[in-house]
């Protein structure tokens, strides 16, 4: 009798065994900080999928993911009270920012005060490389500054002949989108492109999201109609991205540029993309159909995976293999390994961030990209292009 009930008692644990194979041995747990989905889908499926691995913390596995604020900016105590709120974990042993908004570097130093034994990651961060590499183990952003010299060869690649660069100042105060501004503008001179800057609403201003896309709607016809059809766009803000893209296949003209194929394309051309959702292949088939039958092929550029994603959840397993001592913490190589996990198929270029004034090598700062795809034409191998080191060393 007694042999019976323990047979019972190995076949409910193999069962159970079965049921949570990936969640049983982990003694430790990594925080996962995003943005909500209004402020960017990507980030926040990036999170999911790591929770689709690895279980939530709430339930036995490892992954506790948290959201901040939309109104970061003005809520940046409570963006830093998250964050250091994580380290009241005992079993935390990794904190994920993306993107890692305006208080990250305050929040690291306070989390390392308080647990220097957790490893702190920044994805997309929003504060100048110093701060950010002072206080965080490892930072990844897009890489910004090959990107500067990147899109206008896309652009007089694709056939325009002016490249039109949208802000506004909380923008250009940021060091690395003010360097690319300055980059794009050398570029195009070398490439034989006129350079436009024109100034748009701040999302995050008094007219809010709806005002700042309202504009980006009246204007784009008066900019072809100024600047011409072979005019190529870029803006470095997300909300612009949307009206732009809309506008664009209307009315002429090309966008060199967005970091995913859920950036903008699903509200400008009402795609549904609710039976693909987490399929990067699947969505990018979709869209480039729709865009290919509104007449726009070869005028719209997008990256195959979405940065935000790749990075959140790249990072996230990077953070899971140091833990483990499958990686190594600094490893360039072990760094894109875990993003190519979660990107099959695309190959990842990667440098290390060098201070503009120093010149000195940041050695725990990434810059990453991948190729361009434009809908209707495909990849266009600039991931295998090496970018002039005279554009790298311009402030």
């Amino acid at each position: 009798m007694k042999k019976a009930r323990f047979a019972v008692i190995v076949l409910l644990l193999a069962f159970c065994a079965t049921l949570f194979p990936a969640f049983a041995a982990e003694n430790f747990h990594i925080g996962v900080v995003t943005g909500t989905v209004s402020q960017g889908e990507d980030v926040i499926r990036g999170a999911e999928y790591l929770i689709s691995q690895y279980g939530s913390a709430q339930k036995g596995g490892i992954i506790k993911h948290i959201t901040y604020p939309d109104n970061f900016s003005s809520e940046m105590e409570t963006v830093i009270s998250q964050i250091v709120g994580l380290a009241d974990d005992p079993l935390m042993k990794a904190i994920v920012v993306v993107e890692a908004v305006p208080g990250t570097a305050e929040a690291f130093k306070r989390v390392k005060a308080k647990r220097p034994d957790i490893l702190c990651f920044a994805g997309e961060p929003q504060e100048d490389p110093a701060v950010i590499s002072a206080v965080a183990d490892m930072s990844i952003n897009s890489d910004t500054l090959s990107m500067g010299y990147i899109m206008p060869l896309v652009a007089k690649k694709l056939g325009a002949d002016t490249f039109v660069h949208i802000s506004f100042p909380r923008h250009m105060s940021y060091e690395l989108l003010s360097r690319r501004r300055a980059i794009m503008e050398q570029a195009c001179k070398d490439l034989g492109l006129k350079f436009v800057f024109e100034t748009a609403p701040d999302p995050t201003g008094d007219v809010g999201v709806p005002g700042a896309q309202q504009f980006i709607l009246e204007q784009v016809p008066a900019w072809i109609q100024k600047y011409g059809k072979k005019t190529a766009f870029f803006s470095t803000n997300n909300a612009h991205v949307e009206p732009l893209l809309k506008s664009i296949a209307q009315y002429g003209g090309y966008y060199v540029q967005t970091d995913s194929p859920l950036q903008g394309y699903a509200g400008a051309f009402g795609i549904d993309l609710s039976n693909e959702k987490g399929d990067w292949k699947a969505i990018l088939s979709k869209i480039e159909k729709t865009v290919v039958d509104r007449g726009a092929s070869g005028r719209l550029v997008t990256w195959p995976y979405p940065s935000g994603y790749c990075i959140v959840a790249g990072l996230g397993e990077y953070a899971k293999r140091v833990i483990e001592k499958k990686a190594s913490l600094g490893n360039r190589s072990d760094v894109v390994k875990a993003l190519s996990t979660y990107s099959p198929g695309v190959s990842w270029n990667t440098t290390v961030y060098k201070d503009a004034a120093t010149q000195v090598n940041m050695k725990n700062f990434l810059l990453v990209y991948q190729d361009s795809y434009v809908f209707g034409k495909g990849p266009m191998q600039v991931d295998k292009v090496k970018v002039p080191e005279k554009y790298l060393a311009i402030k």
